[in-house]
């Protein structure tokens, strides 16, 4: 059973401005350092969604993903804070948040130094085009080295079908073409093979489960019509439909693989 720990943020470190959502670098009432994304950033709470999800399906599949928590806010957080931009993203983000464990001296995954396992990368790509994840490129490659292993960070820009809510049947059968600019889509030869495994590894149990974590007052203001058992009812159909056809988007990752090389 899927687990995920809440805990308070006691103290704001420094921001990651490199991050379009302002995360933060953030200390914790469990003694552990976090990076924070918050409620209340530009993204907003669908950002939140996607990393949960994202995050956890990776780890299903045996992927290392840095432990995602829930981060509570409460309302006397950052009143000393002097940038009035990150005084503000602070106080819209009071209440439940969500945080990944800090992985203090990694370094940024970089293609002419680091190879990866072939099954490995053919998951990567395999998950990335399944939750129609855009941002996994050379520009932006959202993996860290760290103590000598391949970690995955930053899912937030993943199922972007949810920025038009009443689109998601028609999203659900994307070819996702965007997956042509993957970073390890070259090292990914054995994406047949992955598929196979993937699909038997998250099974509809297991993906209900990682839909049930996502906090029912992240998904008040989705949509007017939509109760929040409705909008997770959605991210399951979306998802569980895409897994069921992954020939769908299989398909296109193989050709553009193959235009590759």
């Amino acid at each position: 059973m899927i687990e995920i720990r809440t805990v308070q943020v006691t103290r704001y470190v420094t921001p990651l401005k490199e991050g379009g959502s302002l995360p933060a670098i953030a200390e914790a009432d469990d003694d552990f350092t976090y990076v924070v994304k918050f409620r209340g950033a530009g993204q907003g709470i669908k950002a939140l969604v996607a990393e949960l999800i994202g995050g956890e399906l990776a780890r299903v599949l045996g992927l290392k993903v840095p432990e995602i928590v829930f981060a509570q806010l409460d309302s006397s957080f950052g009143r000393t804070e002097p940038d009035e931009e990150i005084q503000d993203l602070l106080k819209a983000s009071i209440g439940e948040n969500l945080a990944l464990h800090y992985l203090a001296g990694a370094i940024t995954y970089d293609p002419s130094v680091n190879k990866v396992d072939p099954i490995m990368a053919s998951k990567i790509v395999w998950l990335d085009a399944l939750i129609t994840n855009m941002d996994r490129t050379a520009r932006n490659a959202n993996m860290l080295i760290w103590h000598r292993e391949l970690w995955l960070i930053d899912h937030g820009a993943a199922l972007y079908f949810h920025h038009n809510w009443t689109g998601h049947e028609t999203a659900s059968k994307s070819t996702f073409p965007m997956i042509k600019d993957h970073i390890l889509l070259a090292q990914a030869t054995e994406l047949e093979k992955t598929d196979a495994t993937c699909k038997a590894l998250i099974s509809e149990e297991k993906l209900k489960e990682i839909i049930n974590l996502i906090p029912d007052s992240w998904l008040q203001d989705y949509d007017p019509d939509y109760t929040p058992e409705m909008v997770k009812k959605t991210y399951f159909d979306f998802i569980w439909y895409r897994i069921q056809h992954s020939e769908i988007f299989l398909n296109t990752a193989i050709d553009a693989r193959a235009a590759l090389i």
